[in-house]
């Protein structure tokens, strides 16, 4: 087998797992410096004519799954994104994402409180300010920024302490 037949082989591998970035592609076939990057460019060009490889689809589908399940604010978002290889346009894009029937979008806020309503039965028997605490640490560790965390906690908060859960 051909140097390029057996970069392409390994590139289809690769991608069957899920969807993947350019740059993660490139990187895949460079880390064994078996191919030179004549070989790799040539099967870079054949996936994106297949469409096997599209940035700007990459990136709606990275959004959508770390909106929908890991729950991220889009400041990690977009850094994730970048760390992939992913061009600040392709980036801008991709969060600029409408909502459609399959595919809702949510905003950070809507997420943040959407993860405080998740996680606040946990709390139940603590302290008010230590449950702020716990869950200001766990939303931010999602990269959300300060303003979003404390509105969402006081807005959850405030359901929950009015309908006696609570100490």
């Amino acid at each position: 087998m051909d140097p390029y037949d057996e970069a392409y082989v390994k590139a289809i591998k690769f991608l069957s797992f899920r969807p993947r970035s350019e740059k993660e592609v490139r990187d895949n076939l460079l880390k064994k410096k078996k191919y030179d990057s004549v070989v790799i460019e040539r099967v870079i060009a054949t996936l994106q004519r297949q469409n096997f490889l599209n940035d700007h689809e990459f990136a709606k589908w990275w959004v959508n799954s770390r909106k929908q399940f890991k729950m991220r604010a889009e400041r990690i978002i977009r850094l994730e994104l970048r760390q992939k290889g992913v061009a600040k346009e392709i980036i801008d894009e991709s969060l600029q994402i409408k909502e459609d029937d399959e595919h809702p979008v949510q905003d950070d806020a809507t997420l943040a409180e959407k993860l405080v309503k998740k996680q606040l039965p946990r709390y139940k028997g603590i302290p008010k300010n230590e449950v702020y605490k716990k869950l200001g640490g766990f939303l931010a560790r999602r990269g959300f920024d300060w303003e979003t965390i404390k509105r969402s906690i006081d807005h959850c908060m405030k359901e929950e302490y009015n309908t006696s859960k609570w100490q």
